[in-house]
């Protein structure tokens, strides 16, 4: 009896000790992100399940939180690399030195607009949102308003204190909407549109996705944001449609990189092969219509017709560099208005 008992404790203490063994020599990757809970997880799961060396730790924020944790900590680099973070500042990171460029597995099938010119490119884009202006049928028609078909439709007196758009410094769609107007209005008319549209704005909230939410819960009856989030909201029955101003409007990609400086390269360079790979687009396709590869047909259900249409020819090198400019002259006309941070 004392034998088996033996044996059997022998066994399982093996089992532990392998299992303990095989996860002691899992490398963990922090990855910074900026992309909904939901989809991170399917991101993680797919990715360990092809790499079981490898555990994905997310460090996730809002756009402008995560470029300025990445600046901050440049000189004591906490993360390893980045999985959806906005392009413009992908940008500023690789202007600062702060990536580490390499050629994803995969890399010649994406399209050119979806990667960094350079070789080997310091980023590769994943998927790109695009300006839409998510508007509550159901309170629109108790409220009388009516349903604007163009970004100057937004300065109607009616609609005053009854839109909400994400802050730009804060956000990376509030800011690809700021300088989105700039590039198609120019300057001069841009500023005195938004001034107008300041006016109608409620308050200007820091997260990309949270207009849409507020227009969905019928908190606010319009919300500026992006089509993604008006197709995810009508996916959970929310009276909400996505509306795509007739002059067109802005987007952001979403790009994935590695950071100068990480312990783990060859991990990350693998996160990067799979970031790059026809499986990583058919993910991103699950929430959006507009990814890198060629040829992946999104199928999201209550989606806005004609978004490719839509995208405006957008000049990310400037929009990057102007950002500092841009957001300065945004903050002095129009912080008064900004939702209070928790």
């Amino acid at each position: 009896m004392k034998s088996w008992l033996l044996a059997a404790f022998l066994i399982l203490a093996g089992t532990l000790l392998v299992a303990t063994s095989a996860s002691a020599q899992r490398t963990r990757l922090q990855v910074y992100t900026t992309l909904e809970v939901a989809n991170i997880a399917d991101f993680k799961k797919s990715v360990e399940a092809e790499n079981r060396d490898i555990e994905i730790v997310w460090i996730r924020d809002s756009t402008g939180v995560v470029t300025a944790k990445i600046l901050a900590e440049q000189n004591a680099q906490r993360g390893d690399a980045i999985w959806g973070l906005a392009v413009t500042s992908t940008m500023q990171l690789k202007e600062r030195g702060l990536l580490e460029p390499y050629a994803p597995k995969g890399l010649a099938a994406l399209k050119p607009s979806f990667r960094d010119p350079a070789d080997p490119p310091s980023y590769v884009g994943m998927e790109g949102w695009v300006a839409a202006v998510c508007f509550n049928t159901i309170e629109a028609q108790k409220l009388g308003l009516p349903k604007p078909q163009s970004w100057v439709d937004l300065l109607d007196p009616k609609l005053k204190g009854k839109i909400t758009m994400p802050h730009p410094a804060s956000s990376g769609t509030g800011y690809f909407h700021v300088s989105a107007w700039i590039q198609m209005f120019g300057e001069e008319k841009a500023w005195a549109f938004m001034d107008r549209l300041h006016d109608n704005i409620a308050f200007y909230v820091h997260s990309g996705s949270q207009p849409c939410k507020m227009a969905a819960s019928g908190e606010f009856p319009l919300g500026i944001s992006a089509e993604i989030s008006a197709a995810d909201a009508r996916a959970k029955g929310a009276p909400v449609e996505g509306l795509l101003m007739k002059e067109g409007g802005g987007w952001e990609m979403d790009t994935a990189a590695i950071l100068r400086g990480t312990r783990n390269l060859a991990a990350a360079q693998r996160l990067m092969d799979f970031a790059a790979s026809r499986k990583a687009n058919e993910l991103y396709a699950t929430f959006v219509s507009q990814v890198a590869m060629p040829g992946i047909a999104s199928t999201i259900p209550g989606y806005p017709a004609g978004v490719a249409e839509s995208m405006i020819t957008n000049d990310f090198a400037w929009a990057s560099a102007n950002r500092g400019r841009i957001l300065a002259e945004w903050t002095r006309r129009y912080e008064g208005k900004a939702q209070k941070k928790n």
